[in-house]
């Protein structure tokens, strides 16, 4: 009944119409009260739509029981194409018109598993079931690389002129990649490999060449043209290259650890401007949202302008995300703070033995799973200096009724109530720690979130408050869940400037130490 970033929804549907192109005329080509049917698309004799729809009795109690239809272009009855029950979404028909593709899930309350890219004949009568091409390879399709200036944009499965290939995208080892697979299977080819992250993407009409939208860890993004025959690739815009050109960023590296359990452990290290390796400089732990997406090769402002502070800023992706196969992602399913908080402490270890790091002045910071990771941190260990937790999550059982997502974030823990397990929602939430609290700690949230409604953040200040432990509370209007990424202009300009104020009173990134 309501949705972050949009508010209280409206009792209406969402439906599908038609608008004649010449003269503006719309035409409303599905009404049912009860169902939404969402990400239509066109077949290419435009005789068809293709789209998704949750028709359940009461589809908000089933959220993932999502399936696939086709209806004729003038409208009237749909046509049911048979497939795993699960989510879907963004389907596109083969040029051929034979086959729609899509991108979907098997199973019901499985946020863990890797999505895949699906085909199924368009005709339902050809008797063939629904294949997951990319079940084989434990890879998530889907673009699922965080920054701080732009979500990159999933773009449907996209088809050679041919029918027998498609294109997709692919998170893993912090970058988003463009792979291709063919219709019948085998192995998929890299298109685009190279660290960073594609975003849009799309072919000349001879499909011979490729245009895509490519950002990297010191760019927030650029045009560049692939000669899909040659492999050759250019880029073809210099957008903020002369701002960029004039700043020092300062270095940041990439390094892989053994977790704590023998797990591989990718992170990255920024040291700031001017970087002096016989001082001793400040650290900020960053821990990403989620917690199902990674950090990476894409520009991160916030990570810049910390840095810019003084700090090494660092950052890493434990066990509970993506982009490093399923069990990895699976990893904390009904058990956060576990092998997550493990992860997190072991890369901590590592960076702590780094020459030039002050272990008496570390920080730590995160939004959302990563401000639940942050009130866990200082609810079981006091080697941080200083903390600030951004629209954190800190009580499951109150959560369960106050989020958007309300009772369905219930998955992640037992998938039972906790009117019927309050002592897993208990166990899991980070409040029924924060007795052993001592650590510093400022307290960011937005008045208008309904995702982590602000109350969570309450609980923390004022538990903190009580306990004596030094914190600030600060409250932004009118924003949403997502503040750092799609606030008003002047509010991400104080976020940044509240967590900088913080970490300045206890970590002194001023003072030299040799």
């Amino acid at each position: 009944y309501k949705l972050d970033g949009e508010g209280y929804l409206p009792q209406e549907r969402w439906h599908i119409w038609t608008v004649d192109a010449n003269t503006g005329e719309g035409k409303q080509l599905t009404d049912h009260p009860i169902f939404d049917e969402v990400d239509p698309t066109w077949s290419p004799d435009g005789r068809w739509i293709a789209f998704v729809s949750n028709r359940q009795e009461d589809p908000d109690l089933r959220p993932d029981a999502i399936d696939l239809y086709v209806m004729p272009a003038e409208g009237g009855d749909l046509t049911k194409i048979e497939t795993p029950v699960g989510s879907k979404n963004l389907p596109s028909f083969s040029p051929d018109g034979k086959w729609i593709a899509y991108y979907g899930k098997e199973g019901e309350g499985v946020w863990y598993k890797n999505q895949g890219l699906w085909v199924v004949p368009s005709n339902p009568q050809a008797g063939q079931p629904a294949r997951d091409l990319t079940a084989p390879f434990d890879i998530h399709v889907s673009p699922d690389t965080i920054g701080d200036t732009g979500s990159p944009e999933q773009m449907p499965p996209s088809w050679s002129k041919d029918s027998c290939s498609l294109y997709f995208q692919v998170s893993i080892h912090g970058s988003t990649v463009l792979k291709s697979i063919n219709l019948e299977g085998g192995k998929p080819k890299d298109v685009i490999s190279q660290s960073g992250v594609v975003s849009s993407f799309t072919f000349d009409q001879a499909q011979t060449r490729l245009a895509y939208l490519f950002s990297k860890i010191d760019d927030p993004g650029q045009v560049r043209l692939h000669e899909l025959a040659s492999g050759e690739d250019r880029q073809l815009t210099n957008v903020n290259q002369d701002l960029l050109s004039e700043l020092d960023l300062g270095s940041i590296e990439c390094e892989w650890i053994k977790g704590p359990d023998g797990n591989d452990l990718q992170g990255w290290i920024l040291k700031p401007p001017g970087f002096d390796p016989d001082r001793k400089y400040p650290s900020i732990l960053e821990i990403h949202g989620g917690p199902l997406v990674q950090y990476g090769y894409v520009f991160m402002h916030e990570f810049y302008f910390l840095a810019a502070k003084g700090y090494v800023v660092h950052f890493s992706n434990p066990r509970g995300g993506r982009g490093y196969g399923e069990e990895h992602g699976k990893a904390i399913w009904g058990k956060w703070g576990t092998v997550d908080y493990a992860d997190l402490m072991a890369w901590t270890d590592h960076i702590s033995k780094k020459p030039y790091i002050d272990t008496q002045r570390m920080g730590v910071t995160g939004g959302s799973y990563g401000g639940y990771m942050t009130v866990w941190i200082i609810g079981h260990t006091d080697r941080f200096k200083a903390a600030v937790t951004q629209r954190c999550v800190s009580n499951f059982i109150s959560m369960w009724g106050s989020s958007d997502m309300n009772w369905h974030f219930q998955v992640t823990i037992n998938d039972k109530p906790p009117f019927e397990d309050l002592q897993s929602y208990w166990e899991r939430s980070p409040i029924s720690y924060i007795g052993n609290a001592k650590t510093p700690t400022k307290v960011l949230h937005n008045e208008m979130d309904l995702r982590c409604p602000i109350e969570q953040g309450e609980q923390v200040f004022v538990a903190l408050k009580r306990l004596g432990v030094d914190t600030e509370m600060v409250r932004f209007p009118e924003e949403f869940h997502g503040l750092s990424r799609t606030g008003r202009t002047d509010r991400r300009m104080a976020r940044l400037n509240h967590i900088a104020s913080w970490f300045e009173k206890y970590l002194q990134p001023g003072k030299v130490e040799e």
